[in-house]
């Protein structure tokens, strides 16, 4: 369990990362996904993909069309902050560390393919523990099948797209296969199971508070449940482990009490198995921690193999998991055996509590990530591609036998020379650790290795292992057996004796049983024999009671227990022609008269050669029992002859077959020799193609991957074009105004309906030179125009009428393809008919206003004077230059009525005015009374801007 920290944690740092791989076809479940994520959610997302480093992704456009968060490119040593979208740009691999993104780009020479979404999950893993969530959308291939496992591991939740919503089903299947995925949902539903998840109360404590309450009873009873349906005892797993997977069980099922939780299991076998295989978890790759297999692979598996090259050579792979270990030991061992050319006996024994495990590494079959693991000689050479995965080769499957096996309740094996068991010991405490480690002390041989994991050590066992490498865990046995497990029988599952690999040791007795055996070989040789032996079918010496000086003879050097290499010349015959009769033909021997030398002396013996009967399933053994010598008689030599004519005949025998072995032999090896110079030079051949044929293969589902998600980008991109064509096309067609586009050759590229009226063109003219065209207005010369707007690139503005007598106001613009660059002419036509129309009319009345007898003025609403005709000017003296400007006031006399500016007054408040009679005075100071009619100027929205008044003198009439 992480030790608690109190360094402070940034305001803005995410509750949960959120890790998202995609690749061929995943922007649509990208944009689904991110429809439905709220903007404040506490979480920081983190988008994966597979792109090519030359390629200029628009996913950061894309996908902020369909959310509100902040959507970023990742830059090296950028802080990652909540409620925002990271993408990792084109090139490159991000890893992150204390929430800080780390950026680097794949080595160039690589020749294993590059999985970005696998690194990026394992460094998640790492950084965030349990606060680390995974998503696999649609794509190709197994990538981030590796990196869940590594998010498992750290207590995280993994989520796989619905393969019937994903476009392609290959890493969500893959991901599925490794039977460690929490949820399986469309995109849209995801965010609701994550944000349900993270408010449980258990996701929010931390790793250092109290969670569920270690009840006994109810604990008790889930360990029960799960012995019942699994037959594996969890009592003694460290308790903390096994809780913190029960309470992410309960957050996943949305519990909150552990009784709630135990009804669940009663009535869901299902989640039984989900339960079981959780606490299984299994986190393991080829040549994990790689600089540990590199010391096995230097100093180990040499010492082993050249040590024992005439044996059997035994390796035991505790708790394989899915076989990986197994196999990496397997090809550090063929390595080794091609390059020293010695061909030794192997057996990998690997064995696993788990049958899924085990039926798994059975099959060999392995996604592409293994090539992350691999380098590209090895992937070529012990594995093959089938069905879209990597099978290892069968040179290295046969070397390895799976079986069933529980470490903590199974006997062990025997004569081991090495055992694996890494990564299994910190999920139990430390008294089956203890357990766990004196079967391996029994298991191996003397100076046998014992390998563990980086995380584990031997505790109080050193008395009986000495440490190979402290960093690496790796320990060499002192061949001191453990009094704790005299009693334990040695372990060959019936699997593994169907293919013959039994021990060839004897049993181990109980302790009883073996001092019962002692007591009675020595009541044996006390009163009936001198010597007593006791002797396997492989003629090792086990026990030895009795006189040994004159039978024995012990080298020098290190101690041997072979029969015939400790006995006086004299006993060799004798005993080796008896032991072959016991073993061969289950036959008795006797021999009597056999004559020794000692002191000088010619001594006579007798020997006598018996089978033990014993299980099947146990080693054959015989005793050999040599009783007293005295000195030789004549009559002697007869017993002597008839064992030297016994001795002979069985030479002979054994000669004439060894003859006919030998012929047959080098017959077949002649044989073989021939087909395996063929088979080589055929296999090197293969080898050779295999391995251009999958590199090639790497290469093109890489790319191939890389195009599906560039392809993906621009379809959204041109789904947006084709948008904006038609909102371009609609604008258009609704103005209703014509326009005309030609290109840089003065060419038609293309033009709007309404541009017919006036010009002779079709949708076929597209393309042909626009002074081919006849168009209505016979007084623009467009040859001349045209060419000046593309040389100056400066806009135009022109009238024109038609042949009709139809006005437009003709805009040229240069066709702008950037900020520097144009390419062609954009003609628009403006009708403006009406305007023309309305100037003509304007200037006749202009004319008649500037002609008439009375007075017409325009005023502003402050009475200020900005329009004066010629009657203004006969009737009150002033030019128009001098009466510009001036007030209405100063025409008005100071004894004027109070109506002399109501009409200012009245008009600018909207009110109605009928004409009425006022007076005016005159430049020469004379008053005079005239007939006032006034009318609002207004704008295009209605407001008044202006009066004008019309004022005739009605000064003789009144006289009159």
């Amino acid at each position: 369990m992480p030790e608690c920290s109190d360094h402070s944690i940034p305001s803005n740092a995410p509750t949960h990362v959120v890790g998202i791989g995609a690749s061929a076809g995943g922007l649509i479940a990208l944009e689904d996904f991110f429809k439905t994520v709220p903007s404040k959610t506490g979480l920081a997302y983190v988008v994966i993909q597979h792109l090519p480093a030359d390629h200029k992704s628009m996913m950061l456009e894309l996908l902020s069309r369909h959310t509100e968060l902040q959507v970023h490119y990742i830059e090296d040593n950028m802080d990652m902050a909540a409620d925002s979208v990271y993408l990792i740009p084109p090139g490159y691999n991000v890893k992150l560390f204390h929430n800080t993104f780390l950026l680097s780009k794949p080595e160039e020479h690589q020749r294993q393919l590059n999985l970005p979404i696998d690194v990026f999950f394992s460094s998640l893993a790492d950084d965030q523990e349990e606060k680390a969530i995974a998503i696999i959308l649609s794509g190709t291939g197994s990538d981030g099948s590796r990196g869940i496992r590594h998010i498992k591991e750290k207590f995280g939740i993994n989520i796989v797209q619905d393969l019937s919503t994903a476009q392609f089903d290959g890493m969500p299947k893959s991901a599925m296969e490794t039977g460690i995925v929490d949820f399986v949902l469309s995109p849209e539903k995801m965010i609701h199971h994550i944000l349900a998840y993270i408010r449980h109360p258990f996701a929010k404590q931390t790793p250092c508070q109290p969670r569920i309450i270690a009840d006994e009873t109810g604990l008790t009873r889930i360990f029960s449940i799960l012995r019942e349906n699994h037959l594996v005892d969890f009592t003694f797993y460290k308790q903390a482990t096994v809780l913190r997977r029960i309470e992410r069980r309960m957050t996943i099922n949305q519990m909150h009490e552990l009784a709630d939780y135990i009804k669940y299991l009663e009535s869901y076998p299902k989640e039984v198995n989900t339960l079981y295989n959780e606490l299984l978890i299994g986190v393991t790759s080829f040549f994990r921690d790689p600089e540990a297999f590199a010391y096995l692979k230097t100093h180990v598996i040499p010492d082993i193999l050249s040590r024992n090259e005439n044996k059997e050579i035994r390796f035991w792979v505790e708790g394989c998991s899915t076989g990986e270990e197994a196999y990496s030991l397997g090809i550090l061992c063929r390595e080794y055996m091609e390059e020293a050319q010695v061909q030794p006996n192997i057996k990998i024994f690997a064995t696993d509590v788990d049958k899924r495990a085990i039926m798994t590494a059975s099959d060999g079959f392995y996604h592409e990530s293994i090539s992350a693991d691999l380098d590209h000689t090895q992937l070529t050479k012990y594995f093959y591609r089938k069905n879209g995965q990597f099978q290892i080769s069968r040179q290295i499957r046969e070397m390895v036998v799976f079986a069933q096996h529980n470490i903590l309740k199974d006997p062990p094996f025997t004569n081991i020379d090495l055992v694996s068991c890494r990564n299994l010991l910190i999920y139990l405490q430390p008294i089956l650790q203890k357990r766990a480690l004196e079967k391996f002390n029994f298991a191996l041989k003397e100076n046998g290795t014992l390998f563990l994991g980086s995380s584990e050590s031997i505790g109080d066992m050193s008395y009986y292992f000495e440490s190979l490498n402290n960093r690496w865990k790796i320990y060499k046995s002192r061949g001191k057996r453990s009094h704790g497990l005299t009693g334990v029988e040695r372990y060959v599952p019936e699997h593994f004796e169907k293919k013959g690999y039994a021990s060839p040791l004897t049993a181990t007795r109980p302790v009883l049983q073996e001092r019962i055996m002692e007591k009675l070989l020595k009541v044996m040789a006390e009163r009936y024999a001198d010597l007593v032996l006791l002797v396997n079918d492989t003629h090792e010496i086990l026990h030895v009671l009795g006189k040994t000086d004159l039978f024995m003879r012990f080298p020098a050097g290190k101690p041997v227990n072979d029969i015939q290499k400790v006995l006086i010349k004299e006993l060799k015959v004798p005993v080796i022609a008896g032991l072959q009769k016991i073993f061969k033909d289950h036959e008795a021997a006797k021999y009597a008269n056999i004559h020794l030398h000692a002191n000088g002396t010619l001594l006579s013996a007798k020997m006598e050669i018996y089978p033990l009967e014993s299980r099947t399933d146990q080693t054959p053994l015989a005793v050999v029992l040599i009783e007293g010598a005295r000195e030789a008689r004549e009559e002697d030599d007869i017993q002597l002859e008839e064992i030297d004519v016994q001795v002979e005949k069985r030479i002979e025998n054994l000669e004439n077959e060894l003859q006919f072995t030998r012929e047959s032999l080098q017959t077949t090896i002649e044989e073989l020799e021939t087909s395996n110079e063929e088979l080589g030079a055929t296999n090197e051949e293969l080898m050779a193609s295999n391995e251009e044929l999958q590199s090639t293969n790497e290469e093109l589902q890489s790319v191939n991957q890389e195009l599906y998600t560039v392809n993906a980008e621009y379809q959204g991109k041109n789904l947006e074009l084709v948008e904006i064509k038609n909102d371009l096309e609609n604008l258009l067609h609704n103005l209703e105004i014509p326009i005309l586009f030609l290109d840089e050759k003065l060419e038609i590229r293309q033009f709007t309906p309404q541009i017919k009226q006036f010009f002779k063109i079709t949708d076929q003219d597209i393309g042909r030179p626009m002074d081919h065209t006849l168009h209505q207005f016979s007084d623009l010369d467009f040859t001349q125009i045209l060419p000046q707007i593309l040389e100056t690139e400066q806009s135009m503005e022109l009238e024109g009428a038609t042949d009709d007598d139809q006005w437009y106001l003709i805009k040229f613009k240069p066709y702008q393809i950037s900020e520097q660059y144009t390419s062609g002419v954009v003609i628009a036509f403006i009708d403006i008919t009406n305007r023309k129309k309305n100037e003509f009319m304007l200037q006749r009345l202009a004319t008649v206003v500037m002609d008439s007898n009375d007075a017409v003025t325009v005023q502003d609403l402050e009475g200020n004077i900005t329009a004066w005709n010629h009657g203004a000017e006969k009737i009150y003296g002033y030019s128009e230059d001098e009466a510009m400007g001036m007030n209405i006031r100063a025409l008005i006399p100071e004894d004027a009525p109070d109506n002399s500016l109501n009409y200012l007054d009245q008009l600018r408040r909207d009110l109605p005015l009928d004409p009425y009679r006022t007076w005016r005075t005159t430049r020469n100071g004379t008053d005079i009374e005239i007939l006032l009619t006034a009318t609002r100027l207004v704008d295009d929205q209605g407001r008044i801007t202006a009066i004008a008044t019309t004022e005739r003198d009605i000064s003789s009439r009144s006289q009159h």
